[in-house]
């Protein structure tokens, strides 16, 4: 079969001939659906050196997946063939505290994980082909209602993700409350969509491309905000002063750090989501008083499947472009381009 595989660090992928796999006690085998284009993959071709992270290439691309149960191992219930399912990225050791509720992504013994840190497309081969193997059928969330795969596949991490980190902060995104959304991506655009399906806050978009406002508005978002040297005041104006009581900060670059940090209400929740790399200086009088500053990184089972219902029922769905696996390198240069409105999706 073919497979869009990352043989070395610093590379472009490359579409590759591979054998399908086999699943083994239980274990699945996933006819592939849908794998999301996700602009993390462009940090592991360019921003990345041996010895940097515990895993490294060369693996298969895609880390989100939704497709078809193709093959079971032996012994192994829970689903059947053809079923429609999600893959829970991030795979943890399934032993400790945290992935025995279903938290892999902060598994805490890592070492005895299938990779260390990583899953499906993080280090192990991933959906950017016909079929992928999942090495335990508990990653595995069946498909609501007849939500489509290619539909199912980015709310696995684009959706889950910012899921993640608006579902920590539900208790202060009460009626007449201001959420903040900094950066209208990939991610961006589901979280918007979000905060409007599960609570009362209105929503302020923040990004520089026009397109990408558009699309903010498009998605649900109360207000809009051209990124740049005022729009933490407008923030603030618009909010009567008091700035946001939740600002997720999709990019995390020096800049949307600090336009966070200056949007932010006393007692609100300042959440870094993206990968940028930037820097956030604390001190004293660098921040309203009691607020909380935190990362975060993909999100747990059980939320998928709360995502995937939001999904199912309309509440929450991606804006896409879909490509075929002969097109995948292609996408990753419209993504690194910034032409891509919403999430891109390989269908193999």
């Amino acid at each position: 079969m073919r497979a869009l595989r990352l043989l070395a660090w610093n590379s472009p992928p490359e579409l590759v001939e591979v054998p399908v796999p086999e699943a083994g006690p239980g274990q699945a085998v996933i006819r592939i659906g849908g794998a999301g284009v996700c602009h993390s993959d462009l940090h592991l071709m360019h921003d990345f050196a041996p010895g940097l992270l515990p895993w490294g290439p060369p693996f298969t691309l895609g880390h989100e997946n939704a497709g078809w149960v193709h093959e079971l191992g032996p012994g192994t219930g829970g689903f059947e063939i053809g079923q429609p399912v999600a893959v829970h990225g991030p795979w943890g050791c399934g032993h400790c505290e945290r992935c025995l509720v279903g938290i892999d992504p902060y598994c805490e013994d890592p070492a005895a994980a299938p990779v260390p840190g990583g899953g499906g497309g993080l280090g192990l081969d991933g959906g950017m082909a016909e079929f992928m193997l999942v090495p335990d059928v508990r990653h595995l969330v069946a498909l609501p209602g007849g939500l489509d795969p290619v539909l199912a596949a980015p709310l696995t991490d684009a959706g889950l993700t910012p899921y993640h980190a608006v579902r920590r902060s539900w208790p202060k995104l009460a009626p007449g409350t201001t959420a903040v959304v900094i950066g209208v991506g990939g991610l961006g655009h589901v979280g918007v969509q979000i905060l409007k399906a599960t609570t009362a806050a209105r929503v302020i978009a923040v990004d520089s491309r026009e397109q990408a406002l558009l699309l903010a508005k498009d998605c649900g978002a109360d207000l809009t905000v051209v990124a740049g040297p005022d729009a933490a005041a407008e923030i603030r104006r618009e909010t009567g002063g008091r700035g946001a009581d939740v600002v997720l900060d999709l990019v995390g670059a020096d800049a949307t750090l600090a336009l966070g940090a200056a949007a932010v209400r006393t007692l609100g929740d300042l959440t870094i989501v993206g990968i940028a790399g930037g820097t956030l200086p604390v001190s004293f009088f660098g921040l309203p008083y009691e607020a909380s500053v935190q990362t975060t990184y993909w999100g747990s089972r059980t939320e998928l499947v709360e995502v995937l219902d939001l999904g199912a029922r309309g509440l929450v769905r991606p804006t896409t472009t879909t490509f075929p696996l002969g097109q995948a390198v292609h996408a990753y240069q419209e993504m690194a381009a910034g032409r891509l409105v919403g999430r891109a999706v390989i269908v193999p």
